[in-house]
C-alpha cells in the first residue's frame, strides 16, 4: 500500500451502512465504498428491502470479502439496525454511512487522519451536499432546544438549530453534524451503548452527538471534506411513515435532552405542536407523492 494511504486504523476501519428500499443510489455507494484501497470493511445491513437492489449488490461482489450483508425480515429502525452491525464490525473506527452518499478515498483518508490526531474527538462529521454542491443545513447545527426550534419554525431572530453562516473550509467544533456521515471510535459508540433504539428514525443522530458531548468529548466538523448526498428512496416513497418517525424522534429528544421539558404545561405544549405539525404536512405529502407517480 502507498505510504500516502497509510492510516493508524488500518485494518481497523468499519463502514456500516443501513437500507431500506434505498434504490439505485445504494449500489453508488457501495462501489464507491468498495473502490478504496484503504483497509476496510463494509456491513450493509437491509431493513426488509422489496427492491432486490441489496442482493444484487451482494451478488456482484460476491467475491469481494470486504462485504458483508445482513438482511432483516422487518424494519428495525436506523439505529437498531446500526447497532446490529456494530456488534459485529472489526473494526477500531466505525464509519456510519447513509446509503445515499458517494465518499471517495481522499475524502475517508482525511477523516481518518483526523480522527487519529484528535484524542478528545469522539465523532466527527462531514459537510454533505446535493448535486449542485450545496451543503445540507444540517451538517453544522445545534442542539434543537425549545427557544432555538421556535426561532427556526417562525423565522424570529435569535440562535436557530441550523446555523446560518458559511461553513468554514476547516476543521471546527460543533453541537451536532448530519448523520448522513458520521466516523467515531468503535470505543466511543460501545460506551455509549451504540445508538438509543427508542428513536426508530431520525433524531438519533442529533441525540448521539449530545452523549459524546456530555461525556465530555468533542464532536467536530471536518469543514474541508465535502461529500455528495442525494434524496433518500424511503422519505419519497413513504413520506407519512419518515414524517410520523420524525416527529416521534423530535419528541423524544425534547423529552430526553432540553430542560424545558421538565415543565408540564411547556411539554403538554410541545407534544401538541409537534403532533399538530405532522397532522397538517399530511395532505401536502400525498399530494407530493401522487404528482411523483403520474
Amino acid at each position: 500500500m502507498p505510504a500516502s494511504h497509510r492510516s493508524p486504523f488500518a485494518l481497523a476501519l468499519s463502514v456500516i451502512v443501513v437500507s431500506a428500499d434505498s434504490g439505485p443510489t445504494l449500489r453508488e455507494c457501495v462501489r464507491s465504498v468498495l473502490a478504496s484501497t484503504l483497509p476496510l470493511e463494509l456491513i450493509l445491513v437491509d431493513n426488509d428491502s422489496h427492491d432486490g437492489v441489496p442482493e444484487a449488490i451482494e451478488r456482484a461482489h460476491v467475491h469481494d470479502t470486504r462485504l458483508q450483508v445482513i438482511y432483516n425480515h422487518r424494519n428495525l429502525g436506523f439505529g437498531p439496525a446500526a447497532n446490529l452491525a456494530a456488534k459485529q464490525a472489526h473494526g477500531q473506527a466505525l464509519l456510519i454511512l447513509n446509503p445515499d452518499c458517494l465518499l471517495l478515498q481522499d475524502d475517508l483518508q482525511r477523516l481518518l487522519d483526523l480522527l487519529s490526531g484528535r484524542p478528545r474527538a469522539g465523532l466527527i462529521g462531514a459537510v454533505v451536499c446535493d448535486a449542485d454542491g450545496r451543503p445540507d443545513p444540517a451538517s453544522w447545527r445545534r442542539d434543537p432546544l425549545l427557544q432555538r426550534a421556535l426561532n427556526s419554525l417562525f423565522g424570529r431572530a435569535g440562535e436557530k438549530v441550523n446555523i446560518e453562516r458559511e461553513i468554514p473550509a476547516e476543521t471546527i467544533e460543533a453541537e451536532a453534524v448530519s448523520g448522513a456521515l458520521m466516523l467515531m471510535p468503535r470505543a466511543m459508540f460501545q460506551r455509549l451503548g451504540g445508538f438509543d433504539e427508542d428513536y426508530f428514525l431520525h433524531c438519533e443522530d442529533l441525540d448521539l452527538c449530545r452523549r459524546v458531548r456530555d461525556l465530555g468529548y468533542q464532536v467536530l466538523l471536518a469543514g474541508d471534506v465535502r461529500v455528495l448526498h442525494g434524496k433518500g428512496s424511503s422519505s419519497r416513497h413513504r413520506p407519512v411513515f419518515v414524517s410520523r418517525h420524525k416527529h416521534r424522534g423530535m419528541w423524544r429528544w425534547f423529552r430526553k435532552h432540553d430542560p424545558a421539558a421538565r415543565n408540564p404545561l411547556t411539554a403538554g405544549v410541545v407534544w401538541l405542536g409537534i403532533w399538530g405539525h405532522f397532522v397538517l404536512q399530511i395532505p401536502r405529502q400525498l399530494l407530493r407523492r401522487k404528482a411523483r407517480s403520474e
